[in-house]
């Protein structure tokens, strides 16, 4: 296991074993007894900075209880965090690509989000998120889905790790005034939905959510979004590109995620201030 540079690879393989780890329960530092490392070995290791060869992952996967389906994923995750690659596009292929992008979400200390046309994901009550599935059946998936508890719950679990977690983070959303007063669902929900954003703000101060009027000009994501992922000291950012119907793109170039950050900055100014926000909030829940 050497220091290795952090790769969007290496990070998304050291998150899962992490996640994997906490649900066996236990410690850093059984693992790192079990590979003869120090403990410090295992926290970069999980961080994204070290490698570790098949036959170390194969022995914290024995340890961790992990078998079938995941453990080939894993596996794989394993082979490709050990190839020399440039920083590039990275389109996750691997099954359970979900619940990845969930630890990189949960993993990051700032987090950018610009979305068009709808409330982002870890701003939706849950009358909201079953409005937005009830859209999708029968296009993405059946009617009759038995997964759509699971994707419901997902999205639930996703939010309770970020907002019910010690760890401060900077949280930004800019939300397009269309999303406030679209028809998702009902009235009834759109006026849960602006009212659960306002809750959300007044229970976590680093949570900052401003809105950009539709008039608003000139808009560089405009029909597009932005998601970047911040890490501090611990790696480079990580962009996320959302796509409709299949699998979407990360970014850690430092290119294209400066230019993603300087698009979302750019937006972040032109929207209404934090007060002027709250305000239109405030009037979309008594409309």
């Amino acid at each position: 296991m050497g220091v290795a540079r952090p790769t969007f690879e290496r990070r998304q393989l050291g998150l899962t074993l992490r996640r994997l780890r906490d649900q066996a329960g236990k410690p850093q530092q059984v693992a790192a007894d079990l590979l003869k490392k120090t403990r410090t070995r295992i926290v970069q290791l999980e961080d994204g900075t070290a490698t570790i060869s098949i036959e170390e992952l194969v022995k914290l996967l024995d340890c961790y209880g992990v078998s079938g389906a995941e453990r080939k994923t894993v596996m794989e995750l394993g082979v490709q965090a050990r190839r020399r690659q440039k920083r590039r596009v990275h389109v996750d292929h691997l099954p359970d690509a979900y619940q990845r992008f969930a630890d990189l979400e949960a993993s990051a200390n700032e987090i950018n989000w610009f979305e068009t046309g709808i409330i982002p994901g870890l701003l939706q009550s849950p009358a909201y998120m079953r409005a937005v599935f009830a859209e999708c059946e029968g296009v993405w998936w059946e009617a009759d889905d038995d997964q759509g508890r699971d994707r419901l719950a997902y999205r639930i679990e996703r939010q309770a790790r970020l907002f019910e977690s010690d760890m401060r983070r900077i949280l930004r959303f800019v939300v397009t005034e269309d999303s406030l007063h679209a028809n998702m669902g009902s009235p009834g929900v759109m006026k849960e939905q602006s009212n659960h954003i306002l809750s959300l703000i007044d229970a976590h101060p680093d949570l900052t959510v401003r809105v950009l009027r539709n008039d608003t000009y000139p808009n560089p994501a405009r029909g597009g979004g932005l998601w970047i992922f911040g890490f501090g000291e611990r790696g480079t950012p990580v962009a996320y590109s959302p796509a409709i119907g299949g699998p979407s793109a990360y970014y850690d170039d430092e290119a294209d995620t400066s230019r993603m950050l300087q698009a979302f900055y750019r937006i972040w100014e032109l929207s209404l201030s934090r007060r002027e926000s709250r305000r239109m909030i405030e009037s979309s829940a008594k409309e």
